[in-house]
C-alpha cells in the first residue's frame, strides 16, 4: 500500500469519527446530562424539602419533650396529691384524738364522778361533729321526710303507725351524708306502708 492510500484512508477514517461524533447516538442520548438550570432547580427543590423535613423533625421533637415533661409533673403532682389528700382533714382530727385520749385516760383511773366524765365526752363528740362540719359534711335529715331514692335506701318496710308516716321514712338506720351538698353515703331508712 502507498502511502497516498494510507493517508487517504487515514482521512476518510477521520471524518467519519467526527461525524459520528457530532450525531448523537441512541444509547448515549438518553444518558446525556441534564441541563445545568434543572438541575440546579431539583437541587434547590430538594434541599428546600430537606429543611422544611429538619424544621419539623425539630418541631415533633420540641412537642414531645414538652408532652413528656408534662406527663412526668402531672404524675408527681398526683402523687404529691395522694400523699397529702387526708392533711387538711386529719390535722383538726389530731386535737379530737388527743381529747379521745384524755377521755380514755380519766375513764381507765375510774374516777367516781361518772356525769363529768360523760358531759367530757359529749363535748369531744360535739368538737369532732364541728371539725367535719368545717370540712364541708352535712348530715341528711331524712326522719319523716317523703321516701327519694336519690337520697335514701330503703332496707326494710314496716306497716306506718300513722297515715301521715305512709310513704314516708320512720325510722332512720344509719343516716346519710353530703359533702360540699354532693351525696356521699345514702341513708338507710325504713318506710312505713
Amino acid at each position: 500500500m502507498n502511502q497516498h492510500t494510507k493517508r487517504h484512508n487515514k482521512d476518510h477514517f477521520s471524518e467519519e469519527k467526527s461525524e459520528n461524533q457530532n450525531q448523537p447516538d441512541e444509547n448515549t442520548a438518553s444518558e446525556m446530562p441534564i441541563p445545568e438550570e434543572n438541575e440546579e432547580t431539583v437541587f434547590t427543590e430538594a434541599e428546600k424539602w430537606k429543611k422544611e423535613l429538619e424544621e419539623q423533625k425539630a418541631k415533633y421533637l420540641l412537642l414531645y419533650a414538652e408532652f413528656d415533661n408534662y406527663k412526668r409533673r402531672t404524675a408527681k403532682e398526683r402523687l404529691e396529691l395522694e400523699q397529702t389528700a387526708g392533711k387538711r382533714v386529719i390535722i383538726p382530727l389530731l386535737d379530737l384524738l388527743d381529747d379521745c385520749d384524755r377521755a380514755e385516760k380519766l375513764l381507765m383511773e375510774g374516777e367516781k364522778n361518772g356525769d363529768q366524765h360523760l358531759e367530757g365526752v359529749f363535748l369531744i363528740f360535739n368538737k369532732f361533729r364541728s371539725i367535719l362540719q368545717a370540712q364541708g359534711l352535712k348530715p341528711m335529715d331524712s326522719l319523716h321526710e317523703e321516701f327519694d331514692v336519690e337520697k335514701h335506701e330503703a332496707i326494710s318496710q314496716i306497716p306506718a303507725p300513722t297515715k301521715e308516716l305512709v310513704g314516708k321514712v320512720v325510722d332512720v338506720v344509719q343516716k346519710g351524708y353530703l359533702l360540699n351538698d354532693k351525696i356521699i353515703r345514702f341513708a338507710k331508712v325504713v318506710i312505713g306502708i
